[in-house]
Protein backbone atom coordinates (compact mmCIF):
# COMPACT_ATOMS: atom_id res chain seq x y z
CA UNK A 1 0.00 0.00 0.00
CA UNK A 2 1.18 3.38 -0.90
CA UNK A 3 0.51 6.81 0.17
CA UNK A 4 -1.82 6.93 -2.72
CA UNK A 5 -4.22 4.38 -1.19
CA UNK A 6 -4.01 4.94 1.99
CA UNK A 7 -7.32 5.52 3.89
CA UNK A 8 -8.58 8.39 4.51
CA UNK A 9 -10.56 8.92 8.26
CA UNK A 10 -11.28 12.76 8.86
CA UNK A 11 -10.96 11.81 12.26
CA UNK A 12 -7.07 10.76 12.04
CA UNK A 13 -5.47 13.67 9.88
CA UNK A 14 -2.30 12.18 7.88
CA UNK A 15 0.78 13.93 8.36
CA UNK A 16 3.05 15.20 5.35
CA UNK A 17 1.43 16.57 2.57
CA UNK A 18 2.31 19.52 3.44
CA UNK A 19 2.37 23.00 1.56
CA UNK A 20 5.83 25.27 0.32
CA UNK A 21 6.84 27.52 1.79
CA UNK A 22 6.07 30.10 1.25
CA UNK A 23 6.74 34.07 2.53
CA UNK A 24 4.80 33.98 5.70
CA UNK A 25 7.47 31.05 6.68
CA UNK A 26 6.56 28.04 8.70
CA UNK A 27 7.01 26.48 12.53
CA UNK A 28 9.05 23.83 11.02
CA UNK A 29 10.49 23.44 7.42
CA UNK A 30 11.60 19.74 5.54
CA UNK A 31 14.03 20.19 3.11
CA UNK A 32 15.73 17.07 0.65
CA UNK A 33 19.16 17.47 0.30
CA UNK A 34 19.57 14.06 -1.41
CA UNK A 35 23.46 13.61 -1.52
CA UNK A 36 25.02 10.44 -2.79
CA UNK A 37 27.91 10.96 -5.52
CA UNK A 38 31.03 10.89 -2.78
CA UNK A 39 29.78 8.05 -0.56
CA UNK A 40 32.22 5.66 0.48
CA UNK A 41 29.85 3.46 0.50
CA UNK A 42 27.55 1.98 -2.83
CA UNK A 43 23.99 3.93 -2.04
CA UNK A 44 20.91 4.80 -3.36
CA UNK A 45 20.52 7.95 -0.53
CA UNK A 46 19.22 10.32 -3.33
CA UNK A 47 15.95 8.24 -2.98
CA UNK A 48 15.43 8.76 0.49
CA UNK A 49 13.77 12.15 0.38
CA UNK A 50 10.94 10.91 -1.60
CA UNK A 51 10.44 7.61 0.21
CA UNK A 52 10.74 9.92 3.91
CA UNK A 53 7.93 11.97 2.66
CA UNK A 54 5.97 8.77 1.49
CA UNK A 55 6.40 7.45 4.92
CA UNK A 56 5.23 10.53 6.66
CA UNK A 57 1.76 9.76 5.43
CA UNK A 58 1.80 6.70 7.69
CA UNK A 59 1.74 8.60 10.91
CA UNK A 60 -0.42 11.37 12.52
CA UNK A 61 1.24 14.17 13.89
CA UNK A 62 -0.77 13.89 17.22
CA UNK A 63 2.10 13.05 20.27
CA UNK A 64 -0.05 12.98 23.39
CA UNK A 65 0.00 16.18 25.30
CA UNK A 66 1.83 18.32 22.97
CA UNK A 67 0.06 20.42 20.22
CA UNK A 68 1.99 19.49 17.49
CA UNK A 69 -0.45 19.43 15.53
CA UNK A 70 -1.18 23.48 15.55
CA UNK A 71 2.39 23.75 13.98
CA UNK A 72 2.66 25.63 10.77
CA UNK A 73 4.55 22.83 8.58
CA UNK A 74 5.96 23.37 5.19
CA UNK A 75 8.41 21.81 2.42
CA UNK A 76 10.68 23.24 0.70
CA UNK A 77 11.42 20.69 -1.80
CA UNK A 78 14.78 19.07 -2.62
CA UNK A 79 18.03 20.76 -4.09
CA UNK A 80 19.01 19.60 -7.15
CA UNK A 81 21.94 17.87 -7.31
CA UNK A 82 23.13 18.69 -4.24
CA UNK A 83 27.14 16.93 -5.05
CA UNK A 84 30.11 19.10 -5.79
CA UNK A 85 31.20 22.76 -5.33
CA UNK A 86 28.29 24.15 -7.29
CA UNK A 87 25.43 21.62 -5.74
CA UNK A 88 26.63 22.23 -2.28
CA UNK A 89 26.66 25.91 -2.72
CA UNK A 90 23.22 25.40 -4.03
CA UNK A 91 22.35 23.18 -0.87
CA UNK A 92 23.82 26.04 1.27
CA UNK A 93 21.77 29.05 -0.11
CA UNK A 94 18.71 26.78 0.00
CA UNK A 95 18.92 25.79 3.81
CA UNK A 96 19.76 29.41 4.41
CA UNK A 97 16.30 30.67 3.14
CA UNK A 98 14.66 27.37 5.02
CA UNK A 99 16.18 28.60 8.24
CA UNK A 100 15.61 31.85 7.56
CA UNK A 101 11.70 31.93 7.37
CA UNK A 102 11.36 28.99 10.12
CA UNK A 103 11.75 28.36 13.48
CA UNK A 104 13.13 25.02 12.60
CA UNK A 105 14.50 23.12 9.25
CA UNK A 106 14.57 19.76 9.26
CA UNK A 107 17.34 18.60 6.34
CA UNK A 108 16.70 14.90 4.85
CA UNK A 109 19.63 13.21 2.81
CA UNK A 110 21.39 11.67 1.26
CA UNK A 111 24.42 10.76 2.32
CA UNK A 112 26.24 12.51 5.46
CA UNK A 113 27.69 14.73 3.32
CA UNK A 114 24.91 17.19 3.62
CA UNK A 115 25.86 17.79 6.90
CA UNK A 116 28.07 20.55 5.78
CA UNK A 117 25.95 22.61 3.37
CA UNK A 118 23.23 21.95 5.82
CA UNK A 119 24.67 23.21 8.82
CA UNK A 120 26.41 26.17 6.68
CA UNK A 121 23.63 27.26 5.56
CA UNK A 122 21.74 27.11 9.08
CA UNK A 123 24.94 28.78 10.41
CA UNK A 124 24.79 31.53 8.46
CA UNK A 125 27.46 35.03 9.92
CA UNK A 126 27.17 32.41 13.38
CA UNK A 127 29.71 30.04 11.97
CA UNK A 128 32.20 31.34 14.84
CA UNK A 129 30.16 31.16 17.62
CA UNK A 130 28.34 28.09 16.34
CA UNK A 131 27.82 24.46 17.75
CA UNK A 132 27.49 21.15 16.50
CA UNK A 133 26.02 17.63 17.95
CA UNK A 134 26.47 14.65 15.71
CA UNK A 135 24.37 11.50 16.69
CA UNK A 136 26.86 8.77 14.72
CA UNK A 137 28.39 5.97 14.92
CA UNK A 138 31.64 7.56 13.34
CA UNK A 139 33.50 10.23 14.14
CA UNK A 140 33.31 12.03 10.51
CA UNK A 141 36.67 13.14 10.21
CA UNK A 142 37.83 11.58 7.20
CA UNK A 143 40.58 13.35 4.78
CA UNK A 144 39.15 14.22 1.25
CA UNK A 145 35.44 14.83 0.85
CA UNK A 146 32.74 12.41 1.38
CA UNK A 147 30.15 11.34 3.84
CA UNK A 148 32.86 10.44 5.75
CA UNK A 149 34.57 14.07 6.39
CA UNK A 150 31.45 16.70 7.28
CA UNK A 151 32.78 17.31 11.00
CA UNK A 152 36.50 17.69 9.71
CA UNK A 153 35.17 20.40 6.58
CA UNK A 154 33.38 22.21 9.08
CA UNK A 155 35.84 22.65 11.43
CA UNK A 156 37.89 23.87 8.85
CA UNK A 157 35.18 26.42 7.38
CA UNK A 158 35.49 27.81 11.07
CA UNK A 159 33.51 25.77 13.45
CA UNK A 160 34.97 26.09 16.75
CA UNK A 161 36.14 22.03 17.55
CA UNK A 162 35.78 22.49 21.66
CA UNK A 163 31.56 23.32 20.46
CA UNK A 164 31.24 19.81 18.58
CA UNK A 165 30.15 17.25 20.53
CA UNK A 166 29.60 13.33 19.22
CA UNK A 167 27.08 11.27 20.85
CA UNK A 168 26.96 7.21 20.03
CA UNK A 169 30.62 6.68 18.96
CA UNK A 170 31.41 2.80 18.13
CA UNK A 171 34.23 0.65 19.20
CA UNK A 172 35.02 -0.92 15.94
CA UNK A 173 33.80 1.40 13.65
CA UNK A 174 36.64 4.15 13.68
CA UNK A 175 40.08 3.79 13.90
CA UNK A 176 43.01 5.31 16.22
CA UNK A 177 44.04 7.99 13.69
CA UNK A 178 40.48 9.93 13.61
CA UNK A 179 40.18 9.23 17.87
CA UNK A 180 43.30 11.29 18.28
CA UNK A 181 42.55 13.58 15.80
CA UNK A 182 39.10 13.79 17.40
CA UNK A 183 40.50 14.98 21.09
CA UNK A 184 43.14 17.39 19.21
CA UNK A 185 41.00 19.04 18.03
CA UNK A 186 38.80 19.88 21.01
CA UNK A 187 35.37 17.35 19.94
CA UNK A 188 33.93 15.89 23.24
CA UNK A 189 33.07 12.40 22.52
CA UNK A 190 30.02 10.36 24.75
CA UNK A 191 30.29 6.65 23.17
CA UNK A 192 27.87 4.41 22.43
CA UNK A 193 29.06 2.39 25.54
CA UNK A 194 28.87 5.78 27.74
CA UNK A 195 25.30 5.62 27.23
CA UNK A 196 24.16 2.66 28.80
CA UNK A 197 24.99 4.29 32.02
CA UNK A 198 24.15 7.57 31.55
CA UNK A 199 20.24 8.76 31.38
CA UNK A 200 19.64 9.89 27.44
CA UNK A 201 17.81 13.10 28.89
CA UNK A 202 21.07 14.12 30.87
CA UNK A 203 23.40 12.99 27.81
CA UNK A 204 21.31 16.01 25.73
CA UNK A 205 21.45 18.81 28.22
CA UNK A 206 25.56 18.28 28.24
CA UNK A 207 25.69 18.46 25.05
CA UNK A 208 23.66 21.65 24.20
CA UNK A 209 25.71 23.44 27.28
CA UNK A 210 29.11 22.58 25.45
CA UNK A 211 27.93 23.35 21.83
CA UNK A 212 25.73 26.43 22.45
CA UNK A 213 28.43 27.35 24.62
CA UNK A 214 29.86 30.42 21.82
CA UNK A 215 26.01 31.62 21.81
CA UNK A 216 25.17 30.91 18.49
CA UNK A 217 23.11 28.24 17.15
CA UNK A 218 23.82 24.28 17.13
CA UNK A 219 22.79 22.00 14.00
CA UNK A 220 22.52 18.80 15.01
CA UNK A 221 22.97 15.54 12.38
CA UNK A 222 21.12 12.25 13.43
CA UNK A 223 23.38 9.63 10.98
CA UNK A 224 20.41 6.72 11.62
CA UNK A 225 23.64 4.71 11.26
CA UNK A 226 24.27 5.00 15.01
CA UNK A 227 21.64 2.45 15.35
CA UNK A 228 21.29 -0.68 15.73
CA UNK A 229 21.45 -2.42 12.78
CA UNK A 230 18.13 -4.40 13.12
CA UNK A 231 16.44 -1.13 13.16
CA UNK A 232 18.01 0.52 10.35
CA UNK A 233 19.27 -2.09 7.92
CA UNK A 234 18.78 0.33 5.05
CA UNK A 235 22.23 2.27 6.49
CA UNK A 236 25.30 0.47 4.98
CA UNK A 237 27.26 1.68 7.94
CA UNK A 238 24.93 0.66 10.77
CA UNK A 239 25.99 -2.38 13.20
CA UNK A 240 25.14 -4.44 15.57
CA UNK A 241 25.06 -3.00 19.17
CA UNK A 242 23.83 0.21 18.20
CA UNK A 243 21.33 2.64 19.74
CA UNK A 244 17.31 1.62 19.81
CA UNK A 245 14.86 3.28 17.37
CA UNK A 246 13.47 4.53 20.83
CA UNK A 247 16.77 6.31 21.94
CA UNK A 248 17.16 8.17 18.69
CA UNK A 249 13.96 9.43 18.69
CA UNK A 250 14.26 10.76 21.90
CA UNK A 251 17.47 12.41 20.55
CA UNK A 252 15.75 14.04 17.97
CA UNK A 253 12.63 15.46 20.54
CA UNK A 254 15.05 16.86 22.89
CA UNK A 255 16.83 18.71 19.89
CA UNK A 256 13.70 20.10 18.72
CA UNK A 257 13.19 20.94 22.11
CA UNK A 258 15.86 23.54 22.42
CA UNK A 259 15.62 26.83 21.52
CA UNK A 260 19.37 26.91 21.16
CA UNK A 261 18.90 24.42 18.02
CA UNK A 262 17.73 25.89 14.33
CA UNK A 263 18.80 23.09 12.32
CA UNK A 264 18.41 19.35 12.24
CA UNK A 265 19.49 16.86 9.46
CA UNK A 266 18.53 13.08 9.22
CA UNK A 267 21.24 11.27 6.99
CA UNK A 268 22.69 7.97 5.61
CA UNK A 269 19.29 5.93 4.95
CA UNK A 270 19.23 4.28 1.51
CA UNK A 271 15.86 3.83 1.12
CA UNK A 272 16.47 1.79 -2.01
CA UNK A 273 18.54 -0.73 0.56
CA UNK A 274 15.60 -0.88 3.16
CA UNK A 275 14.14 -4.06 4.71
CA UNK A 276 11.21 -4.72 3.17
CA UNK A 277 9.04 -3.26 5.70
CA UNK A 278 10.76 0.25 4.98
CA UNK A 279 11.97 0.40 9.01
CA UNK A 280 14.46 2.69 8.15
CA UNK A 281 12.69 4.71 5.86
CA UNK A 282 9.98 5.03 8.78
CA UNK A 283 12.18 5.65 11.19
CA UNK A 284 13.77 8.56 9.36
CA UNK A 285 10.17 10.06 8.94
CA UNK A 286 9.38 9.63 12.56
CA UNK A 287 12.83 11.47 13.68
CA UNK A 288 10.78 14.28 11.64
CA UNK A 289 7.86 13.99 13.54
CA UNK A 290 10.05 13.52 17.11
CA UNK A 291 11.48 17.42 16.48
CA UNK A 292 8.04 18.92 15.83
CA UNK A 293 7.23 17.12 19.12
CA UNK A 294 10.34 19.03 20.55
CA UNK A 295 9.52 22.53 18.65
CA UNK A 296 5.92 22.12 20.56
CA UNK A 297 7.25 22.02 23.85
CA UNK A 298 9.38 24.97 23.17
Amino acid sequence: MNAQTLSADPLWPRAGGWPSLGPDGADLTLIGIPTHETSLSPTGAQETPAAVRDALRRYSAFAAGLDVEALRFADAGDVATPDGPAGRERARAAMADAVGRSRLTVAVGGDNSLTVPAALGAYGDDLGRAGLITLDAHHDLRDGSSNGSPVRELIEAGLDGHRVVQIGIADFANSAAYTRRAAELGITVITRDALHTRPLDDVMVEALELAGAGGGPVHVDLDVDVCDRSVAPGCPASIPGGLAAWELRRFARLAGASPLVRSIDIAEVDATADAPDARTVRLAALLILESAAGLALR
